[in-house]
């Protein structure tokens, strides 16, 4: 029993030490990774798709409220501001420093390495390449999978309220 707790005691000892001394990354391999994984124009590319977003939601709130022309150009004036200062905020030169800690504080140096490594091989560029497709149909088959469910939902909804007074 003595032996069998030492060699417990020892590997958990083992990895405990092993995981302490994981070297952090440094500036230049999480740059690598950044560069490799294309994490600058992967954000610029989102930048377009949440204010088209924001421009919908606008839409919906100004929808059948009859505004005049002053309180439509005040919208679109709150609307570009907003949009500004979204894009000032999301800008890379803000959020780089932002990745460069969360990577630290995530990977390994062997980590972010290993990763560069991949997205800077064939198979890396080319899942890539694709991720905008593959979310694109994700979100759309994840639409398909929900419709029925959000009916079904809305049906019992319906059947739990009670029927308007005449």
């Amino acid at each position: 029993m003595p032996v069998l707790r030492t060699l417990l005691a020892s590997a958990l000892l083992a990895l405990a030490s092993g995981t302490a001394l994981a070297a952090p990354p440094s500036d230049a391999e999480i740059e690598r990774l950044l560069t490799a994984a294309r994490a600058e124009s992967t954000l610029a590319a989102v930048l377009p798709q949440m204010e088209a977003m924001q421009q919908q939601q606008f839409e919906q709130l100004i929808a059948n409220q009859g505004l005049g022309a002053g309180q439509r150009a005040e919208i679109d004036r709150l609307r570009a501001r907003t949009s500004e200062i979204v894009r000032k905020t999301l800008a890379w030169e803000q959020m780089r420093p932002l990745y460069m800690d969360v990577y630290r504080k995530t990977y390994t140096s062997a980590d972010v390495v290993a990763i560069a490594e991949f997205h800077e091989s064939p198979a890396g560029q080319a899942m890539l390449d694709k991720n905008p497709a593959l979310m694109q149909n994700l979100m759309l088959a994840i639409q398909q999978k929900t419709t029925p469910m959000i009916e079904q939902l809305q049906a019992e909804l319906r059947a739990l309220s009670p029927p308007p007074a005449e």
